[in-house]
């Protein structure tokens, strides 16, 4: 029997055995400061929590039964002390207002469509630094990242340079998915016809694994991808490797990969058609679709022109 009551620990310390807490040592100062946020917020409500874990066995062990000195200075008709209610009220609610606090700067700060403003927690991002421009589409099951700036397109790989700012455009193919480096920055949702946004930055060189974070489908667990922190002279020899490489991604391409698929190998397009991601975000790139773009203005010129003719419309005369 004790062997059995201690097969549930030995099992919990195998699985723990290998977890990599990526999210208490991140590689990129946003994931970093909301580490940090995470911390501070435990540490506040550990402030109660463990005063009431203690009082708890501290009370249960000196009013046991058996404890009859005890007994003497138990009042059952006790019921209020103006000192002790203070303690009680006063310290959540300072920590609520703490926490409060917190939340809110964390909030403004951490705004995944805000740029950033610092590298790290020491270098501020320099006025002149143009950030790497990163398009990502989520398909069906696997990741595709457009380069403008490089012309350059791939599937389920990344890189960025190190202590570079990242700013990330985000849409998805059919399903709601979820963009997610966990070393680098926090979860942002990819959503069809819409696009969101992430800013993040990589202060550590390694290979970073990316999920998906949101359940899309079968091959939703093997919808991962490496992002490849490196310095400047390696991405620019990473992007050499991808124009030699990689054929043309065009439009007729991306409909075969758009596809569902699971386990996709990595692939390199080293020319790209020109709007694609545009297409893709506005859900027309196969021939004859009108784009949502196009959509919309038809529809606001429509609405104008009807306003225009109700503002014309003989005396008594009402349209539809």
């Amino acid at each position: 029997m004790k062997t059995l009551r201690g097969l549930p620990v030995l099992a919990l310390a195998l699985l723990l055995s290998g977890c990599d807490a990526v999210l208490i040592s991140p590689a990129g100062d946003v994931a970093r400061q909301q580490r940090d946020l995470i911390a501070i917020s435990v540490v506040l409500m550990l402030i109660i929590i463990i005063p009431v874990i203690v009082m708890t066995f501290v009370f249960a062990w000196k009013y046991r039964e058996s404890n009859k000195a005890a007994h003497h200075e138990y009042d059952p008709d006790w019921n209020h002390s103006t000192v002790l209610e203070l303690l009680i009220w006063a310290a959540p609610l300072l920590i609520i207002i703490a926490l409060g606090a917190v939340t809110w700067t964390s909030t403004h700060k951490l705004d995944p469509y805000r740029p950033l403003d610092r590298v790290d927690h020491v270098r501020a991002v320099a006025p002149d630094t143009k950030p790497l421009v990163v398009e990502v589409v989520a398909l069906d099951w696997k990741w595709l990242f457009f380069y403008p700036e490089q012309g350059i397109a791939t599937v389920n790989e990344m890189a960025a340079p190190l202590d570079r700012p990242i700013e990330f455009h985000i849409t998805a193919s059919t399903v709601m998915n979820a963009f997610f480096v966990p070393s680098m920055a926090g979860m942002i949702y990819a959503m069809p016809g819409m696009e969101t946004k992430l800013h993040g930055v990589m202060n550590k060189t390694g290979n970073f694994e990316g999920i998906s974070a949101n359940y899309s489908g079968a091959g939703f667990s093997d919808m991962r991808f490496v992002l490849h922190s490196v310095s400047d002279a390696d991405f620019d020899a990473w992007v050499a490797k991808a124009k030699a490489g990689g054929g043309h991604l065009t439009r007729e391409d991306y409909l075969k990969l758009v596809k569902p698929s699971e386990k996709e190998p990595v692939q390199y397009f080293g020319t790209v058609d020109p709007g694609l991601y545009n297409a893709i975000l506005n859900q027309c790139v196969a021939a004859g679709q009108m784009c949502m773009s196009d959509m919309a203005k038809h529809e606001q010129h429509s609405e104008q022109g009807m306003a225009g003719m109700a503002g014309m419309a003989p005396a008594g005369h009402t349209h539809p």
